[in-house]
């Protein structure tokens, strides 16, 4: 019996080493992420989101942060973007809820709620900020301040912008031009649609206006309504994806990228990994979205671990930020002014994977910059899985002062065309490493 058991045991960990492999969703992995915003601008894809703090037990939020790609699959950490501190109005404690940027004549707005605290909003000159207050005020203080959360921003084919928000009520007023201020009265929506929680995003597509919302509660689903103005009626249509106990609550995020269309939501499969045990530790999934001939959306399944299809291949002979992963386990991320972003708390046998990595004709040398190396340090680098061929082992070397970044590389076996790429990480005790960079030279 004891055999019996040993070799299922073994049977189950291979599965889950593979599924693992496979995994894409949820797309980061370094920190917990909720609330998914994202934005088109030129060819790259800005996705802001919330931010759970690792210790949360209810929702502890405090700052936003910002993951761009251009493949849908490979996403760059860009850090903090802003945080409730950009507010010299707001509360400092918590409360940093659901954003959404939208750009206007080169301007990036980013409207953003603080749980009890109005809406305030915050202008950059470009998406990765840095974001500043041009009010020093709310932008939306209502009397139903409680109310006012998750606003949603959208500019119609006519130039007039609107900005949609509220939990439970749905509430919308018309932005002026310069998208920080407001004409009229905020209008309560009496046609808010069949099950409308919270969460509300707005777009237009082939001539209807689409309202996405988390929808029923709880658990919550994504639901959705149409319109044919962007002041309602709005009719209900369906659900973009069911509710289920994995997702409790949610928050859609609804773009069209590369000929495809994309919903952004939430679970909590990160932290179900490692526990049972609830916490608003959660965490952003990608799914990919269809619609009907009359614009009418399909309803998804709940979030497909292997992600969606990524778009584009990654060049791997210019510089490629560590931060950039399709998938980690055990890693987190860190900035400072003289570097930026950079992978840390890398211990023994964690890994990154980087998908789609185009070597064209080959490669001859791998090179990564890393600092604070402790003796006997390495990385490892194995393509199509964790445990696919090795194409080179990199010692690194602990040279230099603490925080100075050095180069180490190492040569490569040859290998042609595109491979998904995972370096691991290996060495004797914790915190082996800081790694800022990678590159391949032919």
């Amino acid at each position: 019996m004891m055999k019996k058991t040993y070799k299922w045991q073994l049977a189950l960990l291979a599965t889950v080493l593979a599924n693992v492999c496979l995994a894409q969703n949820p797309i980061i992995q370094t920190k917990y992420t909720a609330d998914p915003a994202p934005m088109v601008y030129h060819d790259t894809v800005f996705l802001y989101t919330t931010h759970d703090e690792d210790d949360a037990k209810g929702f502890k939020m405090l700052d936003w942060l910002l993951y761009t790609s251009t493949d849908m699959v490979n996403w760059t950490d860009r850090g903090v973007v802003a945080s409730l501190k950009d507010f010299s109005w707001a509360k400092q404690d918590n409360g940093a809820w659901a954003i959404q940027t939208i750009e206007r004549d080169g301007k990036f707005y980013m409207y953003c709620p603080m749980h009890g605290g109005g809406i305030g909003v915050l202008v950059a000159d470009n998406p990765y900020g840095p974001f500043k207050d041009p009010l020093n005020k709310r932008l939306i203080d209502s009397d139903h301040i409680w109310n006012d959360i998750d606003p949603s921003p959208f500019i119609d084919d006519d130039g007039q912008a609107y900005l949609y928000w509220g939990n439970p009520d749905l509430y919308c007023v018309k932005l002026n031009k310069d998208m920080i201020s407001y004409s009229g009265e905020i209008i309560k929506m009496e046609s808010k649609p069949k099950n409308y929680q919270e969460g509300p995003w707005v777009w237009k597509r082939n001539g209807h206006y689409y309202l996405a919302y988390a929808s029923t509660c709880c658990p919550e689903g994504i639901g959705y309504a149409m319109s044919n103005s962007p002041l309602g009626p709005w009719e209900y249509k369906g659900m973009i994806m069911d509710a289920t106990p994995k997702s409790r609550g949610n928050h859609p995020g609804i773009i069209d990228y590369k000929g495809k269309s994309y919903a952004f939501g939430l679970n909590y499969d990160l932290l179900k990994r490692i526990t049972q045990e609830h916490s608003e530790r959660r965490s952003v999934s990608v799914g990919e979205m269809t619609y009907n001939a009359d614009g009418t959306i399909n309803t998804l399944p709940y979030w497909d671990p292997k992600g969606v299809a990524q778009i584009s291949s990654l060049n791997p002979y210019q510089r490629v930020e560590a931060e950039t992963i399709s998938w980690s386990e055990g890693l987190k991320t860190n900035k400072d002014k003289a570097t930026g972003m950079y992978v840390t708390n890398i211990n023994n046998n964690d890994y990154l994977k980087v998908s789609g990595v185009d070597f064209g004709k080959g490669a001859k040398k791998f090179e990564a910059s890393v600092a604070n190396v402790k003796d006997g340090a390495k990385i490892e680098i194995r393509i199509d899985s964790l445990n696919g061929p090795i194409i080179t082992t990199c010692q690194l070397k602990p040279a230099g002062n603490l925080g100075q970044w050095n180069i180490s590389s190492s040569k490569l076996t040859k290998v042609k065309k595109v491979h998904d790429v995972y370096l691991i990480f290996k060495g004797g005790e914790a915190n082996l490493f800081d790694f800022d960079w990678w590159k391949l030279d032919k």
